[in-house]
């Protein structure tokens, strides 16, 4: 797989504990919706070879003149390294990578069941999919525990107004009644029957961390979802 150069343009907070990094696009490069690549620090001085290098979904769209990479700010020497990046520093991406991108086929759902900043390769997917008219219809049941760690929240919100066949569920897991007027609790099969009317008929896509993955999959099964049916994406030690 081919490395590329690329310079860091700018970073910024997008939630609790979350960033956003905008990259230069290589010339050359390309990738598709909801792959991800390999992020090098090739100037670090505190990480040795193996330890500089760190997985990452795009949240760009492939048609964007940027990369565009988001991330959970913990505090491990990568991601602090990574934080601290100067404007103008010089990185390396590798890749892409991956097949977690939307289904071809324009008449089956899509029903994306998220949590935290398994969003990011989502973010992706469905802003090429309304940017391109795709006739897709498309549900986001994304579950965070309160609005403040939800990123690319009101930017889903927008996404929902301009695609008529994008429905947006954002649910919290810990926000009060008195804070938050949508979905509250864990994303369940009751939840789930009330924005899809036929839940064996969809493509499921789960993505986020391996607990909440495992736990969506077994749900969906339950509910009466088809295995067949069923992409998932983990994001382990992020």
């Amino acid at each position: 797989m081919a490395t590329f150069e690329t310079t860091l343009l700018k970073k910024e907070p997008i939630a609790k504990d979350t960033m956003a990094f905008t990259f230069e696009k290589p010339e050359g490069f390309e990738y598709k919706a909801g792959q991800f690549c390999d992020l090098i620090l090739v100037n670090s001085t505190e990480l040795g070879e193996g330890a500089n290098v760190h997985t990452f979904s795009f949240v760009s769209e492939p048609n964007d003149d940027v990369l565009v990479l988001a991330t959970r700010l913990r505090d491990s020497a990568y991601k602090r390294e990574l934080k601290d990046l100067s404007e103008g520093t010089v990185v390396k991406i590798k890749g892409p990578f991956g097949h977690y991108k939307l289904h071809k086929t324009e008449t089956t759902p899509a029903v994306f069941v998220i949590g935290g900043i398994g969003i990011t390769p989502v973010k992706g997917i469905i802003t090429d999919a309304t940017h391109k008219r795709l006739p897709h219809d498309i549900t986001l049941l994304y579950s965070n525990r309160y609005p403040d760690d939800a990123a690319f929240l009101e930017e889903f919100k927008q996404l929902a107004q301009e695609n008529e066949h994008f429905q947006f569920v954002p649910v919290m897991t810990k926000a009060d009644a008195d804070k938050w007027d949508g979905e509250r609790g864990h994303i369940d099969a009751d939840m789930l029957k009330k924005y899809v009317s036929d839940v064996s008929e969809p493509i499921y896509y789960l993505s986020g961390p391996p607990g909440m993955v495992q736990a969506m999959y077994e749900m969906l099964v339950e509910a009466g979802a088809n295995e067949d049916n069923i992409r998932a994406e983990e994001f382990g030690g992020y």
